[in-house]
């Protein structure tokens, strides 16, 4: 599978203006990769809608238990789960007219971008939202990231 096609940077540009974003998979547990990314979007104001069956609220967000429950228009389906589970996340997405669907890193599925593409909607494959968020909309600074401070002094912490 060539995954440079699912990975286009001006479709991710245009994936990261649109800011509704159903996070499929979103964990509670502060120490995840979904929770951090969904604190890190939230933070740099994105309208998160968590999806998890298992939860009630996370984030301090109403939690659904899929994405057709959703009362709401989504923009992007951004999805931390298993490769097997995409097909069905990737039908739901087209159901509820989402324009994009977003797999994270290692969440690589040619049926569901196939599902997807054939509904309309953008695919961006194995690639990190935060990440590509902060390479592209200038946030590498959060967290001291590209601070713009260059020096290879250390701060005496005392």
């Amino acid at each position: 599978m060539n995954l440079s096609k699912y990975q286009d940077p001006e479709v991710i540009r245009e994936v990261l203006k649109r800011k509704t974003v159903a996070i499929v998979g979103l964990s509670s547990n502060e120490l995840r990769a979904s929770n951090f990314v969904g604190r890190y979007l939230h933070y740099n104001g994105y309208e998160i809608i968590p999806v998890n069956p298992r939860e009630e609220q996370i984030l301090g967000l109403k939690c659904y238990p899929s994405l057709t429950d959703i009362p709401t228009p989504v923009d992007t389906v951004d999805v931390f789960r298993h490769p097997d589970a995409v097909p069905d996340i990737a039908r739901e997405a087209v159901s509820i007219k989402a324009s994009c669907l977003w797999l994270q890193y290692g969440v690589i599925s040619q049926e569901g971008a196939d599902i997807a593409t054939a509904g309309g909607l953008d695919v961006v494959m194995d690639c990190c939202m935060k990440v590509e968020h902060a390479r592209y909309m200038g946030r590498m600074h959060w967290l001291g990231f590209n601070t713009g401070r260059v020096t290879a002094r250390r701060i005496n912490p005392y």
